[in-house]
């Protein structure tokens, strides 16, 4: 039997929350189609084919590059936020980063999931989160640290931001968003890779990659 946690709702990604990708952005928000820097939260949808228990292999698809990305979502409950939960945000890599196309982010199981939720209480509450540091290793070598200090918007702020056009539901997953590496590029994952993400108070989530088995 599979005891791990699973969302119950819908699950939303958060885009350009982190400082560094956002400065490395910025020249570019003022040019066609947007014109502008984003004002309200820029979000994205992880639908639900694309959830991956922990512990289960993600199948990749061949010929395109995949990039995973460490980030801890918030689990809403009866009065707001009541857990949080380790995720690795998988994505073909692309271009059109503002407004990516659903097929490269919602490739079947391009969501892979932590173990557990933890109640945000036991976090020290929202802004208890603002101190977590996520380790992402492949194959056990280090390749990533995310410290959620440099968040653009903290948990309480995006949450807030997030309410003022849209109403998250029970069982809905808000994602705080994934940072770049200084190049503004992601680790890229291959089949036959396994990928850890880990943070003090959690256990952490992780999934192996294999080849998709396609005729």
């Amino acid at each position: 039997m599979n005891n791990h946690w699973m969302p119950e709702g819908t699950v939303y990604g958060t885009l350009m929350n982190f400082h560094r990708e956002h400065a490395l952005w910025t020249p570019r928000m003022s040019e066609a189609p947007y014109k502008a820097p984003p004002q309200a939260p820029v979000l994205h949808i992880k639908t639900a084919n694309t959830f991956t228990a922990a512990g289960h292999s993600i199948a990749l698809p061949a010929g395109q590059p995949v990039a995973v990305a460490a980030t801890l979502g918030l689990v809403m409950g009866d009065t707001g936020v009541a857990g949080a939960v380790l995720f690795n945000d998988l994505a073909i890599v692309h271009e059109s980063y503002y407004r990516p196309p659903v097929k490269f982010q919602c490739v079947d199981g391009f969501l892979g999931i932590g173990p557990e939720c933890v109640p945000l209480q036991r976090l020290g509450g929202l802004d208890g989160l603002n101190g977590l540091q996520l380790e992402l290793r492949i194959n056990g070598v280090h390749r990533q640290t995310t410290a959620l200090a440099e968040l653009v918007r903290d948990a309480a702020t995006l949450l807030a931001d997030v309410n003022e056009f849209m109403t998250l539901r029970l069982g809905d997953v808000l994602m705080l968003g994934s940072d770049c590496l200084p190049d503004g590029s992601r680790p890229l994952v291959h089949a036959g890779d396994t990928v850890e993400i880990s943070a003090t108070g959690f256990k952490p989530a992780v999934h192996s990659f294999v080849a998709e088995d396609k005729p």
